[in-house]
């Protein structure tokens, strides 16, 4: 614990010596720190500044961070010495939100077991003829597209098929959005995570005190998505009463039978501050990445000859992949994913702040310092991965040899690490071998644009702007 418990034997700098781009009075960097480009201006400066590196958010210092090692240390510590922002814990709570995700302290870790239970392998290996099937609608929704020579937004259609496998699996129903064109929960969803970035990067809550019309917007989604959740509760209490069967089979039957325990510590805002929580989690995440290999694979005709061949013949006869022990068989399909996510990830900027004074990397971190881990540059190292600029799904296939060249498992980022790890790794693993079998089988996949015009976009998570695709059947 000596570089983490303040030592100042340790401690080589201080929060305040440490180098960062030049900024304003008052204001410092907060102009040069767009929020939908947040990302990419923070790996500039900390190819520029190196790492650590300090911003300023008006008056408030920031450090950022790049080295995995030390995010290992801070994941590792959570949640008794480190957490995420509290802004964002904040921020919400204000929007009836503060669930798994953003709870810190003892609220988290009741939390944590109920949904850890409900995301386990086992309970996604039963849950496997439900994920068959809605993958099966989607294959009819694809095809329609392609039949009819329509271009889509892929990114769009992926979160309709997410939110129906994230709410029949952990809700107990399915809402059915792959057979919709309008009134989808996500389009109000939608706007939550963007919400988020733009409350969290603000210099002060002005939200509280004038409502421009993108709060006046999130307001009116907030609205739906609160009416939508209430109801879908109503209904989950509905069911286990008129069950013979007193057990819960999903994770909201599990909140609700935990809310009725003596002395329980979950209530009805908790159960719903979840529901929304994994709606938006189970929706996003999966969905871009799945996007964002499909970028790579819609560039690559070899590769996609490849996941052809392998995904035809583990699927055989069948339309999806036939079983769960069938899944062992896509390993490429995963890998193409982990690959994606390596160059392009997700989660590309990760928010901490101390709860103790530390001492982390040599540096004296006040308690309640606000702290940014890029996750991306540690990817992009050639100590950790052999030529990393080449996007090679190979590397994930087989276990690596001295001869193979670097290939560090602790600096690959993407689901976070330690106690907080992400509890939905296991199933997003199912629905990217599952999605990219299905459409390798089917479908030749090619890119509607330049690779070149898709941009990133920090939206919370890292997203791309666009992703139109066609689909071209397989025949």
């Amino acid at each position: 614990m000596a570089d983490l418990h303040l030592n100042t034997n340790a401690i080589s700098r201080k929060v305040a010596d440490l180098p960062g781009p030049p900024g304003l009075p008052l204001l410092g960097n907060l102009f040069q720190m767009a929020p939908a480009k947040l990302h990419l201006t923070l790996e500039r400066w900390a190819r520029q500044y190196g790492s650590p590196f300090r911003v300023q958010l008006g008056t408030i210092p920031i450090t950022v961070w790049t080295q995995p090692d030390l995010f290992q240390t801070v994941m590792r510590e959570r949640p008794n010495l480190y957490r995420r922002f509290s802004p964002i814990e904040s921020a919400m709570t204000e929007l009836g939100g503060n669930g798994l995700f953003s709870a810190e302290g003892a609220a988290w870790e009741p939390q944590r077991r109920l949904i850890m239970r409900a995301l386990s392998f086992s309970n996604i290996k039963a849950f496997y003829p439900s994920l068959s099937s809605i993958t099966e609608r989607f294959l009819v929704r694809l095809q329609s597209a392609a039949k009819e020579n329509r271009t889509l937004e892929m990114t769009d259609e992926l979160k309709r098929y997410t939110v129906d496998v994230t709410s029949t699996l952990a809700f107990g129903e399915d809402p059915h959005t792959l057979e919709q064109e309008r009134g989808v929960i996500q389009e109000q969803l939608a706007l939550i995570l963007p919400a988020l970035m733009r409350r969290v990067t603000a210099l002060f809550p002005y939200w509280h005190y004038v409502s421009l019309p993108e709060d006046r917007r999130l307001a009116r989604a907030m609205v739906e998505v609160h009416r939508y959740i209430k109801k879908m509760i109503e209904r989950a209490h509905d069911r286990m009463q008129q069950s013979a069967d007193p057990s819960p089979h999903n994770l909201l039957e599990a909140m609700l039978v935990a809310r009725n325990e003596p002395d329980s510590t979950v209530t009805d805002e908790l159960i719903s501050a979840n529901v929304l929580t994994l709606l938006v989690a189970g929706e996003d995440t999966t969905a871009n990445a799945i996007a964002w290999a499909l970028m790579y694979i819609a560039a690559d005709s070899p590769l996609q000859y490849q996941l052809f061949e392998q995904s035809s013949a583990a699927l055989g006869e069948s339309r999806v992949c036939p079983d769960y022990d069938a899944l062992k068989h896509l390993d490429l399909c995963e890998a193409v994913c982990s690959e994606a996510l390596r160059l392009r990830p997700v989660a590309a900027i990760q928010t901490f702040e101390p709860l103790a004074d530390v001492c982390l990397g040599g540096v004296a971190i006040p308690a309640g310092t606000r702290m940014l881990l890029l996750t991306r540059p540690g990817m992009l190292d050639p100590k950790h991965f052999a030529h990393p600029e080449v996007f090679n799904p190979d590397r994930w296939k087989h276990p690596r040899g001295p001869s193979d060249g670097a290939h560090e498992q602790k600096a690959y980022l993407t689901f976070g690490a330690g106690p907080r790890v992400c509890p939905g790794r296991y199933l997003a693993g199912v629905e990217m071998r599952l999605v990219i079998s299905m459409l390798m089988k089917h479908f030749r996949i090619e890119l509607a644009i330049d690779p070149e015009e898709i941009e990133e976009i920090s939206a919370f998570t890292m997203v791309p702007n666009r992703m139109p695709v066609k689909l071209h059947p397989v025949t």
